[in-house]
């Protein structure tokens, strides 16, 4: 069985964490996991699998988030996934919109705790690789420890140990996926009892994780933590992230981290795609510096204007302030000190 280092991770996100968004992630941060978007099973059985599956071998480690409830399907994608060698399979029993509640997968998947238990069941029969579950804390007014924790349980009847808990539950009517991710309180003191009266699993924090020193804290509690929309909106905080829990691997500057994408970007645009593809994902990376908007503001002009635009990052820092500093991973934006790698 493969053993992955889960201290940190990039939460699969839908329309967001694509195989280009992936690269310039793994640019930011050697060490971290990283995790596709969440594709139904339904998608590769019946769909453009070569479209869902393909990815960089730079990406990896890299997870495949799947959403579907039935066993065999499930099995039958995760031997999909260890053929096309992600390191591990995860299955999504956390996202609460309409559309995944119809399919029966996602959150309302913790009302069917055993039909989860059987599902994964049949991944690890399958597969050699990593089976692991990303889920809320409770649905609607199945809100308590007991029901998460009686959850968990059935669950790791499956030989599943590893759990991604997103530290809220989710209401399943009512509010949107947005709102979902912020609405309900987070609980981090229950993922944090069953990490500790379920020492033998591995648990691994996600939400509301916004900075390195949220991160370090949680880390010591927890085997890892996740972050979404934080690294997204605001990359350069992978880098940090890298240096302060791997101690090495960043890039040294925001300027380093574009000139390592350009080759990637250039290799993009002589296949025959628009750069805005790659482009649109590092939009973030210059959030809060000075020549931050023009940045920004560049890229999305231009990537449209010109979509065959090799040169399109080296041209948006040429447009930047002269002589600005703009940060390297050894500098935390909000004043706290850290040691990397502690």
């Amino acid at each position: 069985m493969t053993v992955l280092n889960r201290k940190l991770c990039v939460a699969p996100m839908m329309d967001w964490t694509d195989r280009h968004c992936r690269v310039f992630h793994r640019l930011l941060a050697p060490g971290a996991l990283l995790y596709t978007e969440m594709v139904t099973t339904g998608a590769l059985l019946h769909g453009d699998r070569e479209r869902h599956l393909a990815f960089n071998p730079q990406e990896r480690p890299l997870a495949l988030q799947l959403g579907g409830c039935d066993p065999a399907d499930l099995a039958a994608c995760a031997s999909m996934a260890q053929d096309r060698g992600y390191d591990e399979v995860n299955l999504n029993v956390g996202c609460p919109s309409d559309r995944v509640q119809k399919g029966r997968f996602g959150a309302c998947l913790m009302l069917e705790p055993a039909l989860v238990r059987d599902g994964v069941a049949a991944m690890r029969e399958a597969v050699d690789i990593p089976v692991t579950i990303k889920t809320r804390l409770g649905v609607d007014e199945h809100d308590s420890f007991a029901f998460f924790s009686d959850f968990v349980g059935t669950v790791a009847e499956s030989g599943c140990d590893t759990f991604i808990v997103h530290a809220r539950k989710a209401w399943l009517s009512g509010l949107s996926p947005k709102e979902n991710r912020e609405v309900p309180e987070l609980r981090y003191e229950r993922a944090l009892r069953l990490k500790r009266e379920r020492p033998e699993l591995t648990v691994v924090l996600n939400g509301g994780i916004a900075t390195v020193a949220d991160a370090l804290r949680h880390l010591e509690d927890f085997d890892g933590v996740m972050l979404g929309r934080a690294a997204y909106q605001d990359p350069w905080l992978l880098a940090e992230l890298q240096a302060a829990v791997f101690g090495a691997g960043a890039p040294t500057s925001r300027v380093d981290a574009v000139r390592a994408l350009a080759p990637y970007l250039a290799e993009h645009v002589a296949a025959g795609r628009p750069a805005n593809q790659v482009s649109r994902h590092v939009l973030g990376l210059f959030r809060g510096q000075p020549g931050g908007r023009i940045w920004r503001r560049y890229l999305s002009q231009h990537a449209h204007r010109e979509p065959a635009n090799a040169n399109l990052l080296e041209d948006a820092l040429a447009a930047m302030p002269a002589n600005e500093p703009r940060g390297s991973a050894g500098v935390h934006r909000d004043g706290l000190e850290w040691t990397p790698g502690k």
